[in-house]
């Protein structure tokens, strides 16, 4: 079988998820081929993404490592089978991969939750801000780059169709990060995109006591089943995304306590709305 060159972060997921599972079973990876009648280098490259695994072998390693969370596995199985090919495989080789593997991950989400502070989440921005934020990025991006970004973005907004709740800092719908006339279209967009039954958007005024808690920005996506959510966050080259049982427990309590800090949807509209008219 061909050695894939580089998985993609779904593949990953699933390969760190069976290595997860045969750890917990206190098997090394040698056992789990004898298991299987398959050599250690094969378990290797499964837990490692390199190759691919078959239902009917996912089921056998879950069965050998006595792994009775059927949900997990079920939700396992549909990903070692899927063969989407969505539309971002398009910039296959024109962007970084992490914007793949954003739209991917965008594609398979149950919900998505949103902490932003200085920027308006990237599913939200029109395209002019949307422009002027990658504009600003150090080194300096090519017209074609800025382009295949904007455009990578606009397309992300429309496919997206899960249940997402947003809490945005004052402080992010005063920036502006192009000028008077892009951040007020970008305020108006977020009045409109706040109307839909999938959307929840909160605001956390400035002068709200308690933010302290709010930490930093975050961008938590629900999976098939809570041990397949992911948070991803923002680094200079592109998405990080994070999967341990501990670092989402952290991420879905500072999402709770960012929630408790913020103004309700109909206030967060208002206090949006008499944003507006000041600028």
């Amino acid at each position: 079988m061909v050695l894939r060159r580089e998985p993609t972060a779904r593949q990953m997921r699933l390969a760190i998820e069976l290595r997860r599972l045969r750890d917990a079973a206190g098997l090394k990876a040698r056992e789990a081929a004898a298991l299987l009648g398959v050599s250690s280098v094969q378990i290797s490259h499964i837990e490692s993404g390199l190759t691919g695994v078959s239902e009917e072998r996912l089921r056998r390693l879950a069965s050998h490592y006595a792994s009775t969370d059927y949900p997990l596995i079920d939700a396992l199985v549909a990903m070692a089978t899927d063969r989407t090919h969505g539309w971002w495989e398009e910039y296959r080789g024109l962007l970084p991969t992490s914007f793949l593997d954003l739209a991917e991950m965008d594609h398979h989400a149950a919900f998505q939750q949103d902490v932003a502070i200085l920027y308006v989440p990237g599913l939200l921005q029109t395209e002019e801000y949307a422009r002027a934020v990658f504009s600003s990025r150090l080194p300096e991006l090519t017209c074609d780059e800025l382009e295949l970004r904007v455009r990578h973005r606009l397309a992300r907004q429309r496919e997206v169709t899960f249940p997402h709740e947003i809490v945005i800092h004052e402080a992010a719908l005063r920036i502006r990060v192009s000028d008077r006339t892009a951040i007020r279209a970008q305020l108006a967009q977020l009045l409109e995109l706040s109307e839909a039954d999938r959307i929840t958007l909160r605001v956390i005024p400035f002068d709200l006591d308690g933010f302290a808690r709010a930490s930093s920005t975050m961008t938590y996506v629900g999976g098939p089943v809570p041990k397949l959510d992911t948070v991803a966050r923002d680094a200079p080259h592109g998405a990080v995304f994070l999967d341990s049982e501990a670092q989402l427990n952290a991420y879905r309590t500072r999402f709770r306590k960012v929630e408790a800090v913020s103004l309700e949807p109909d206030r967060s509209r208002d206090f949006i709305h008499r944003l507006t008219k000041e600028l």
